[in-house]
């Protein structure tokens, strides 16, 4: 595919220091979709002691994605290029497909998001829902993520920067707001749920919404870093950026799903919320919504099309874009007025994406910490199709652990699968790749 991004970068090009992480963490998890966590967290029968750890330890697991940001920084190559070393060039389409298919989902689950949010502001202005608006609003807010796509890394950074500082305050003025909507008798008198059936899924699900999902974006951003740049810094500077709005976003959500026990099952969600707020603050509200939204958007657009960059596919920066376009207003289209179970989608969705950047991340990890992190990566590893087509080991260990946990999922009731998974991929990729390459 011909693209204008640059897949690799040298070092004098290599100009980001780890604050701009920070910023671009930060803005790409303000969205208003955190609250909707907050309810789902809060349907899983918890208390509020539990809902609270879950809202702290479900973030954190961008430790994830600040750890394998140090690939990026190392080499310049961004994610799935890297991914190359531990799967082969060819043997790396099957997770680099997920991948992709990850990132083009959460896209479509976001491009809904900002159409429920515009509809909503229509509705704040007394213009009813219907088909027709619902299609304009998609038409409108996916045409302004599509026009990410020509911005360069500096004005990415820029543009994540802003958004952190006008609509973080604004998002963080909107919270002060709902908070006194809470219920606080009913949220501390609710019972423990089950941590096994209970406690352990909710988890699941929110790490798979936050710090999961982006780990195959890591290196896309942090490439920009040199090579000098700490390593504390780095993972410091993108799980802070991206911990400090979820849990605040997250741990609203559950206090206001006392207030509003519908929210987690609601058509729109965001149309919920502005409802419970006072009159003059629900515009206010809706623009912060769409602010925090935005920024998400961009960086999984860019993503995305780095991700299909490394298919070497001959397609035109314009194709790519239009076969972005497509998917990302024909899904939301299909969700918002054929099935019109916004929620539903998005659940199901979360659920298969898990098990494969589970089996992804884990390889990719241990590749990085017992062999490339010293070798460093082998230019013929990620540029040499001949010498390094498929990595057997790699493939293996990914397909291996991806079937144990849709088994374990089909035939348990507990939510281990994701840990099942990447503790069986990343200990065959250890036995396979690891061991053999000390031998």
């Amino acid at each position: 595919m011909k693209n204008k991004e640059k897949i690799f970068l040298s070092e004098e090009e290599k100009t980001g220091k780890p604050k701009d992480l920070f910023f671009i963490w930060f803005a790409a998890n303000m969205g208003i979709l955190g609250i909707v966590y907050g309810a789902l967290i809060i349907g899983y029968g918890l208390s509020f002691t539990q809902s609270i750890l879950i809202a702290i330890l479900g973030p954190l697991s961008f430790l994830l994605v600040g750890y394998a940001s140090l690939a990026g920084r190392d080499t310049g190559a961004i994610t799935f290029i890297l991914s190359r070393a531990a799967y082969g060039f060819k043997g790396n389409h099957i997770p680099a497909l997920i991948g992709w298919a990850g990132q083009v989902g959460w896209l479509s689950v976001n491009v809904s998001t900002g159409t429920l949010t515009l509809l909503a502001l229509f509705s704040a202005f007394g213009i009813s829902t219907n088909n027709l608006l619902i299609l304009i609003s998609l038409v409108i807010f996916a045409g302004l993520i599509i026009t990410s796509s020509f911005f360069s890394h500096d004005t990415l950074v820029a543009i994540q920067t802003f958004f952190t500082y006008v609509f973080g305050a604004l998002t963080l003025l909107v919270i002060l707001m709902l908070i006194p909507e809470t219920d606080w008798n009913a949220l501390f008198s609710m019972s423990s749920g089950p941590w096994l059936t209970g406690f352990f899924p909710a988890l699941a699900f929110v790490i798979v919404g936050t710090g999961l999902t982006w780990t195959n974006a890591s290196a896309d951003y942090s490439r920009f870093q040199k090579r000098s740049n700490k390593s504390s810094a780095i993972i410091g500077s993108v799980t802070l950026g991206a911990f400090i709005p979820l849990f605040v976003i997250i741990s609203t959500g559950i206090l206001l799903a006392t207030a509003a026990p519908e929210l987690a099952h609601a058509e729109n969600p965001i149309l919920l919320i502005s409802e419970i707020l006072p009159g003059w603050m629900t515009i206010i509200y809706l623009f912060a919504a769409l602010g925090g939204l935005t920024p998400m958007c961009f960086i999984g657009l860019k993503s995305s099309r780095l991700i299909m960059s490394t298919f070497n596919i001959a397609m035109k920066e314009s194709t790519a874009i239009t076969v972005h376009a497509v998917i990302i207003t024909l899904i939301p289209l299909y969700v918002l007025i054929v099935s019109r179970d916004f929620l539903g989608y998005f659940e199901a969705f979360l659920g298969i994406l898990g098990i494969g950047l589970a089996a992804w991340v884990s390889i990719f990890i241990v590749d990085y910490v017992f062999l490339r992190r010293k070798q460093g990566y082998d230019a013929k590893l990620l540029e040499d199709a001949q010498y390094n087509s498929v990595n057997i080991g790699g493939v293996i260990s990914w397909i291996a652990g991806v079937v144990v946990g849709l088994l374990f999922t089909i035939y348990t009731d507990t939510s281990f699968d994701m840990l099942v998974t990447f503790i069986i991929s990343g200990g065959l990729y250890f036995i396979t790749n690891v061991l053999n390459k000390k031998q």
